[in-house]
């Protein structure tokens, strides 16, 4: 069961969510803030999984002290220093992969290995985002599926959009696609299928970029992918937490999930 906790860092009262025991997964939200799943709840059976809420998202305060996502990522790197972590594997969904990506060039002694789950790192030239109210029809292949939760309140998200907003940057960012070819650490991208917020295409990129990347299409899963294929998710990830650099799948290569 997912405990709550706090940590201060940078100057932040940082919320987060912890389960599990083991070698340490830290997790970084998309723009919809802290989102638990079956999927970390299967995680969490093996490793101890760290839900980071990222400042200015959910309940914490506005976050206009956040010049950048370089900026970001170095405060998520300190909460992850205050809760005594020198070495963890660090997952990203969508902003949050763009936010871990940045993390990892900065302190490339810290990750184990990397999964950047649906990233918005690297996105098509002239994408633009679309609204809040937009994108959380988009999200899931099977809404269905998804349990009945509460949207959070319009002034939540009005908060968190303004942040992501002003820190999402250009489609594609010179600098960090740059450095991204001197992370060494084992990467694991992944993307669904059916993905309608970046097309999954996106992940031959990082493919091409990083030196030790695997890429892995899951079917039939939207952008949320964790939330739509909860077990594939999790047998993949463990998979590759477990094995690095021997992980199954080839480098050369995509797989479809079953």
């Amino acid at each position: 069961m997912f405990t709550e906790k706090f940590v201060d860092a940078d100057g932040f009262h940082i919320r987060y969510k912890e389960a599990g025991s083991g070698e340490p997964v830290v997790v970084l939200h998309g723009a919809g803030g802290l989102r638990q799943s079956r999927s970390h709840e299967l995680l969490a059976e093996s490793y101890r999984v760290i839900l980071f809420e990222v400042p200015g998202f959910g309940e914490s305060p506005v976050n206009d002290r956040s010049s950048s996502i370089q900026e970001l990522a170095l405060t998520m790197g300190k909460a992850a220093a205050a809760l005594g972590l020198d070495r963890y594997n660090l997952l990203g969904t969508s902003f949050g992969g763009r936010l871990a990506l940045w993390l990892a060039v900065q302190r490339p002694e810290a990750p184990r290995s990397l999964v950047l789950v649906s990233p918005a790192a690297i996105r098509p030239e002239g994408a633009t985002r679309r609204p809040a109210d937009e994108r959380q029809g988009l999200l899931y292949a099977h809404p269905e599926r998804q349990p009945a939760t509460l949207r959070p309140a319009p002034e939540i998200i009005a908060k968190q959009e303004a942040l992501v907003n002003r820190l999402s940057g250009p489609p594609r960012d010179p600098e960090l696609e740059a450095r991204m070819a001197e992370l060494k650490v084992p990467v694991l991208v992944l993307f669904g299928t059916l993905d309608r917020v970046i097309p999954p295409e996106m992940g031959r990129f990082y493919r091409e970029k990083l030196p030790n990347c695997h890429f892995v299409l899951v079917y039939d899963a939207g952008h949320a992918l964790d939330a739509d294929r909860p077990e594939a998710f999790a047998a993949l990830v463990g998979d590759f937490l477990t094995r690095r650099e021997a992980f199954i799948v080839p480098q050369h290569s995509g797989l479809i999930h079953p």
